[in-house]
């Protein structure tokens, strides 16, 4: 098939969590499961365990394994041969309690990997918060393995830990290396296409599921923070020159990503590279090749490197997260 790919909308993928809510409802037209806790909506996602499906046009039902596999070149154009999985892993949080106090391994810590597993790299973009919520980013300063070990020990880790009080619309980047949780909080994750956290604390509970409380690996988180990854507080974004309405909030070798608010006409994507939007609020077209593609709040769409630039067209005020890879040779891109 030529030019088979379009604007791809995917699935999302529910999570149950022991930590999670239920205000993903709010945010996602799929339905929750019953009655059970979800903290993680999973928007794309190219894992072995739950990889994401296309849910609309000629290649409904397609997993983003298939695509990747069948189309590489159309889908990732420059930057085909350079992933063997799609490298990146995209969230809704709930975090109606708060999780586990946790750290992510680096890309070069390959002992700690899973065989084809990269480290974690992720940030986040703060979409509600409650009466008690809070971010736990980086360490104290002053903090060594010794005193987190006795903090571990006498169940004081909080007071190791940085924390601020996050408002709608903080952004925060977590480096792989640095401890870090939060709670009473939904958030938007974007991050390296991995799964490997290492539990150093979980506020001494049971899950309710096994009635047991989850393992730790303190060992091995211990080995891999970045005990100068220290007071993490929300990033200041970045006004684009031309496009006020335009912010840049991360920018480093894993991720771009841009938050868009407008109610007319913009662009989106990029010649020859892959491109995700996020909506966050209101609705719009996205047009590609004549055709109106809808999104609206809660969707994910993948813009195929085969169709470039596109228009999006709001049918009131939207709220778009724009997300570009750059690649391993971090080509930086205003």
């Amino acid at each position: 098939m030529n030019n088979a790919l379009y604007p791809l909308k995917f699935e999302p993928i529910y999570q149950y969590r022991l930590w999670g809510g239920r205000k993903l409802a709010n945010l996602l037209s799929k339905p929750l499961p019953d009655d059970e806790p979800i903290g993680e909506a999973w928007i794309l996602s190219d894992r072995k365990d739950h990889a994401s499906k296309v849910i609309e046009g000629a290649l409904k039902g397609y997993s983003i394994t298939q695509l990747m596999k069948e189309y590489p070149n159309e889908l990732m154009g420059k930057l085909a041969g350079k992933f063997d999985y799609f490298p990146l892993l995209l969230k809704f949080l709930d975090c109606k309690e708060v999780l586990s106090v946790q750290v992510h391994p680096s890309d070069d810590q390959k002992s700690y990997l899973p065989k084809g597993d990269t480290g974690k790299t992720e940030a986040w973009v703060v979409l509600e918060t409650d009466k008690d919520s809070r971010i736990y980013a980086g360490l104290k300063k002053g903090t060594d393995q010794q005193n987190l070990r006795q903090a571990i020990q006498t169940h004081s880790v909080a007071d190791k830990l940085h924390s601020f009080i996050p408002k709608p619309g903080d952004a925060v980047f977590i480096h792989s290396g640095t401890v870090h949780t939060l709670g009473g909080t939904v958030v938007f994750e974007v991050q390296e296409n991995s799964d490997v956290t290492f539990r150093l604390y979980d506020w001494d509970r049971t899950d309710s599921k096994t009635g047991k409380p989850r393992d730790l690996q303190v060992d091995e988180a211990m080995a891999c923070i970045d005990f100068d990854q220290v007071d993490i507080g929300p990033v200041k974004p970045v006004t684009e020159t031309h496009h006020t309405n335009t912010e840049k909030l991360f920018d480093n070798e894993h991720f771009i990503l841009w938050r868009m608010k407008y109610k007319s006409p913009l662009k989106v994507g990029f010649k020859n590279e892959p491109t995700i939007l996020v909506c966050l609020e209101g609705s719009a077209k996205v047009v590609s090749n004549a055709k109106h593609y809808p999104i609206s709040k809660g969707d994910v769409v993948l813009l195929p490197a085969a169709i470039g630039e596109c228009d999006v067209q709001p049918d009131n005020q939207i709220s778009l997260l724009q997300i570009t890879i750059p690649g391993k040779d971090n080509n930086k891109r205003s």
